[in-house]
């Protein structure tokens, strides 16, 4: 996979760089600001940029924006945004396009090296990968969003899961039970949230959205 980092810090810039690289992949470009991240996504088409939150020179949400603006203009690059902390309303604003192909972790899952790697290996293939504290602060900043209060505990928990991109399989497994049981809650869910089948209309991803917040009108 051809990959673009953007990460200020020299140390972890070099670390990623020759981490992703000894896991077979070719790193096209390695920057430290969000202009020249730019640049490199278009100079070099790369399947996957990986983007730190806060970069020069304000160091305040200049990767986030820049990760944005990529999704916006090259659909083809899947994007993986790596920050020290949970930033609620920048992570609702990019997981809230609707689409795949990005990731949001927090820089202490990059330590996991395994983990970091399936993280890469799943978002250059088109997948969602949601930090789960991620997804935890935001569900607390959006939870009076209107039908979640109708969850049950165990209902809220699936949908947790699913908002970590986990399939009907991996949320039974993570909690144990079997996977008719799981397609139950899943229904449940998404009839108090007023989903109805409707064509060309994916009421998983709607849940998700209104889980964390966005706009699943």
């Amino acid at each position: 996979m051809r990959i673009v980092i953007a990460e200020d810090s020299v140390l972890l810039r070099v670390g990623l760089e020759r981490l992703l690289v000894d896991a077979g992949h070719d790193v096209v470009g390695a920057v430290d600001n969000a202009k020249d991240l730019l640049s490199a996504v278009s100079a070099d088409a790369p399947d996957l940029a990986i983007v730190d939150v806060r970069m020069p020179p304000t160091f305040t949400d200049e990767g986030i924006r820049a990760a944005a603006v990529i999704r916006g203009q090259n659909p083809g690059v899947r994007v993986l945004v790596l920050s020290q902390y949970v930033e609620e309303r920048y992570a609702a604003e990019l997981i809230g396009d609707n689409s795949g192909g990005l990731g949001y972790l927090l820089k202490d899952r990059v330590a996991d090296v395994d983990e970091f790697l399936s993280a890469v290996a799943k978002v250059g293939a088109g997948g969602t990968v949601l930090d789960p504290e991620v997804v935890a602060q935001i569900v607390v900043r959006s939870r009076k969003t209107s039908g979640l209060e109708l969850l049950t505990a165990r209902e809220q928990e699936v949908l947790k899961l699913m908002a970590e991109g986990r399939s009907n399989a991996a949320v039974a497994s993570e909690l144990n039970v079997g996977e008719g049981a799981i397609e139950k809650h899943v229904s449940s869910i998404f009839s108090k949230l007023g989903l109805a089948p409707a064509e060309n209309e994916n009421r998983r991803v709607l849940a998700v959205l209104r889980y964390l917040g966005g706009d699943a009108s």
